[in-house]
């Protein structure tokens, strides 16, 4: 949800000029940050529901134990990330001039609640 609200309408243009900036207090770099933190992740659940499929057929219990653990790792850093970005976002939100936001507002402020919700489900 992060990386459809910041690619749909976290970009904006002002309308005298047709260059496009990051709706987050100009800041390109908190737009890359949620895009791509919400695209790994996708990736990395992609993988690990994989890894849950085949879970199962893998007899040998070292490769089980650390498949667990990278799971396991995987998401403590991922929480950390989430945490981050939901602290960068919310900052860069709270600087940005209400001049400068003509439409996006609403997908900015979903950006924010769902990588705060991000944090719990990782």
């Amino acid at each position: 949800i992060v990386f459809s609200c910041l690619v749909g309408e976290g970009y904006t243009n002002l309308p005298s000029s047709p260059q496009l900036f990051c709706i987050f207090n100009h800041n390109e770099d908190a737009c890359r940050y949620g895009i791509g933190i919400g695209v790994l992740a996708f990736l990395a659940c992609i993988f690990f529901f994989m890894v849950d499929v085949y879970f199962p057929q893998i007899s040998n219990t070292t490769d089980r134990k650390y498949l667990v653990l990278a799971d396991l790792g995987f998401s403590g850093l991922w929480t950390f990330l989430w945490f981050i970005g939901f602290c960068f976002l919310t900052n860069q939100w709270a600087w940005t001039k209400a001049g400068d936001v003509h439409v996006g507002a609403d997908s900015a402020r979903a950006a924010i609640t769902f990588s705060f919700f991000s944090i719990f489900s990782w």
